[in-house]
């Protein structure tokens, strides 16, 4: 340590010095602040408002990123929106158009139906590959290419590539069930002997499980004469298996029965026991536990929040491998034997209910008479004339429903299948197997690469709208996401590509055909209550841009308060520091006047 030189009476004229020094400091300070306006150049020359200062800009910081981050995402959702709104118009359109087409007066409009509903077709489709200019919006994580294809590859497939299109998937389906033959019994098979008239499902029980009519009531008014006995079917036991043993991450599409006859499907994917979750089955040692896995994860799993009571698996699909397979065993189908007896009169009635495979059901009733008018059987000579008769009306009465209501019902399920694909191994749409003969049998297990994919989109997030998310503030983000595949984006394209393949004729002789389509696509078009909705899909949007919107203005009262604070430390008044200034300018003047005299002093002046 360095002491300074000290000398007797040097104390007073040191510390007028470093007053001056301090006060000339001073000066140049206020003198910078006046012109800058700013209290310092550096955050150390804030002095204890530097933490406050450092602390309020970092907030400010985050809350642009935030506030830059809204603006994009309201633009995004304002697209998004459109386009879904967009999809809406172009569906209630369609739905408008059938329910004025049912009315006789808008008969003659049927037969533009179906090019109308290609180019709604088309109008969905353009909007759902909406884009930015950047990145296409309507395909979940996937961001680099349009998610959905083309109308005519979807409506027409790829020839060259060997692919089929929603079009020759819904006549594959309706000929599996509607049936071979010229007249359409719908799977059934109808026989006359003697007096008694026989109907019966299928024997195959992968043609009773999955298509054509299943066979329900029936019911004589009048049992003297015409006598019925039913025999309720028994279910097939569906046995699960794989050809080798899944691997982590493998899919498995499992077609479920419900209690009411319509179809489901349920994804499983195969998961190492340590990491077994929701919508999962354990690998298990080797191929046939793992299928003991996958059998018990159904039993316990609930589907649209009801218990798998009252279901059944009737198939099973997935990639090879694993190769995952459903041996239906056992089960007889349902039948029923009438025979006509002495008593029948003229009057004497017979309903038969068939099921159809989307949960409806259609009564067909047939009465005794003369048989020229429709639903009616002539009485013969004798009981087996008449069985005969019976025999005939009954299938003219089946073939009716099976061209109507079954070819109805196909249509739209094959429909549902093709837009329900994926392009998840072993998840492309539902095809039908054949025999040798070229009878349908049920469904192949392994359906790649025999129809088009018509989404390229993100298939694997639960959540769509979390597949694309705006930040907010540092605890919300707000989902902003939407993918084409939907379930209601899913049904408005379904309806729409019925329609599209679907000719309709303008007389009344096709009103029932017409009216069949119509009820399933009007449906399909617009969902009951409960179901996904184009709509709703809208107002999730219209929710996200009013979080957005809320939070940016927030964020921007926010940061108007931050900075506020902001230029309390860093800032100084004008009006202040000059007086400050003028102030200290004075005082130094008169030290410097003080000093200088104080300098001159000497003894014999004093004197």
């Amino acid at each position: 340590m360095t002491i300074a030189p000290f000398a007797a009476g040097s104390a007073a004229a040191d510390l007028n010095t470093r007053r001056l020094v301090a006060m000339k400091a001073s000066l140049g300070t206020l003198s910078n602040q006046l012109s800058t306006g700013r209290t310092a150049e550096t955050y150390g020359g804030l002095g204890s408002g530097r933490t406050q200062s450092l602390a309020a800009r970092a907030q400010i910081g985050a809350l642009d990123g935030y506030i830059a981050a809204a603006g994009t995402g309201a633009n995004r959702v304002a697209l998004a929106t459109a386009s879904v709104q967009q999809v809406a118009t172009l569906g209630s359109t369609a739905y408008s158009g059938l329910v004025g087409a049912q009315a006789s007066s808008g008969a003659a409009g049927r037969p533009l139906l179906q090019q109308s509903a290609a180019g709604q077709l088309g109008g969905v489709l353009d909007a759902l590959n909406q884009s930015d200019g950047r990145q296409y919006i309507l395909g979940g994580r996937v961001t680099d290419r349009p998610p959905v294809e083309t109308e005519s590859r979807i409506l027409d497939g790829d020839s060259e590539a060997g692919l089929d299109g929603v079009k020759a998937v819904i006549a594959e389906r309706q000929s599996a069930d509607l049936g071979a033959g010229t007249t359409k019994t719908g799977r059934l098979d109808l026989s006359a002997a003697g007096a008694a008239v026989s109907l019966s499902e299928s024997a195959s029980a992968g043609v009773r499980e999955n298509f054509g009519f299943t066979l329900g009531r029936v019911v004589s008014s009048n049992p003297g004469g015409l006598s019925v006995a039913l025999t309720a079917a028994q279910p097939s036991t569906a046995t699960l298996s794989f050809t080798s043993q899944p691997r982590d991450g493998d899919i498995v599409r499992v077609t479920v029965r419900n209690a009411d006859g319509s179809q489901g499907f349920v994804d499983l994917t195969a998961r190492t026991a340590g990491a077994v979750g929701d919508d999962t089955f354990a690998i298990g040692a080797d191929a046939a536990t793992s299928a003991q896995n996958l059998t018990a994860a159904l039993a316990g799993k609930s589907f649209d929040g009801k218990s798998f009571t009252g279901k059944a698996v009737v198939g099973a699909q997935s990639a090879n491998p694993p190769g995952a397979a459903v041996a239906l065993s056992g089960g007889t189908p349902a039948s029923a034997s009438v025979t006509v007896g002495t008593g029948l009169a003229a009057g004497d009635s017979l309903q038969v209910t068939v099921g159809l495979r989307d949960g409806t059901s259609k009564t067909l009733s047939l009465t005794a008479g003369d048989g020229t008018k429709t639903g009616s059987f002539a009485i013969g000579a004798t009981p087996a004339a008449t069985a005969a008769n019976l025999s005939a009306a009954l299938a003219t009465a089946l073939d009716s429903t099976a061209r109507t209501d079954l070819a109805a019902s196909s249509a739209v399920r094959a429909a549902n299948d093709f837009f329900a694909g994926s392009s998840s191994p072993g998840l492309n749409p539902r095809r039908v197997a054949t025999d040798a003969d070229g009878n349908a049998t049920g469904f192949v297990a392994d359906p790649s690469g025999r129809t088009v994919i018509w989404y390229k989109g993100d298939d694997t997030s639960a959540d769509p709208r979390r597949t694309a998310t705006v930040p907010v503030s540092r605890d919300q983000s707000v989902g902003i996401g939407v993918q084409a595949n939907e379930a209601a984006f899913r049904a408005t394209l379904s309806g729409l590509a019925v329609l599209a393949t679907t000719s309709f004729g303008g007389t009344e002789t096709d009103t029932p055909r017409f009216d069949a389509y119509s009820a399933r696509v009007q449906a399909q078009l617009r969902p009951g209550d409960g179901q996904p909705s184009v709509q709703g899909i809208a107002s999730e949007l219209s929710l996200a841009s009013v979080q957005i919107a809320t939070q940016k203005t927030q964020n921007t009262a926010t940061k108007s308060m931050l900075e506020k604070t902001v230029d309390g430390v860093e800032t100084v008044s004008t009006e202040e520091t000059a007086a400050k200034l003028l102030s200290l300018q004075n005082q130094l003047q008169a030290s410097y006047q003080a000093t200088s005299m104080l300098s001159k002093l000497s003894l014999t002046n004093y004197l």
